[in-house]
């Protein structure tokens, strides 16, 4: 466990940093807007989730760093929870569209939050994963800077990703530009039970 968090520490001066902007080509990846709940997986200060309130209801963002909480919860419209990402606090289906922005390679166990990001995607719902593309010699810098920094992280390639969703009713795939990854999981609806119809 890290003796220092850096998000804590980060959380009042992040989006002076990392300036807060409408993430288009997330929002239509993600298929918004949409009936149903959307779950920032990551999400901290809700920097990315508040463009999303008014495109889907309620408009989750879980995160393990209370300080970051505690700045989403100023944005109007957004439900902070405070979240292992391994063990997400939510009914199995909750989420019409999961979304996880430069987040996956800070969790402790990408395997298993793969999983419950699966558990929790209600039939016919979409996970988008957006990541810096780590085979990129500009993101294996930024990689490195992280290590030395003593930061948890662990990036994973498009495809190592894609594999953590190897699910029979998963369609996956992935999209790059430039610097950036997504990968994008969508869970087959729920076919009718013809022999209950037929029992009808």
């Amino acid at each position: 466990m890290p003796i220092f968090d850096h998000f804590d520490f980060l959380a009042p001066y992040y989006e002076t940093f990392i300036r807060p902007r409408l993430p288009q080509e997330l929002m239509t990846l993600a298929a918004l807007p949409v009936e149903g709940a959307l779950l920032d997986i990551g999400g901290g200060t809700g920097r990315v989730a508040q463009f999303m309130a008014g495109h889907a209801h309620p408009v989750v963002v879980a995160d393990l760093s209370l300080p970051m909480l505690a700045e989403a919860q100023q944005k109007e419209a957004l439900q902070p929870v405070a979240a292992h990402s391994e063990r997400l606090p939510f009914a199995d289906g909750a989420f019409a569209r999961i979304v996880m922005v430069d987040a996956l390679h800070h969790v402790i166990d990408q395997r298993a939050t793969a999983g419950e990001l699966w558990r929790t995607l209600q039939p016919g719902g979409r996970i988008v994963i957006e990541e810096p593309d780590v085979r990129t010699f500009a993101v294996k810098l930024l990689a490195l800077a992280e290590k030395l920094a003593l930061m948890r992280s662990h990036f994973l390639d498009p495809a190592q990703i894609a594999a953590l969703f190897n699910h029979p009713d998963a369609r996956v795939r992935i999209q790059t530009s430039g610097l950036n990854s997504w990968v994008i999981v969508e869970k087959a609806r729920l076919l009718p039970d013809v022999r209950a119809e037929e029992r009808t």
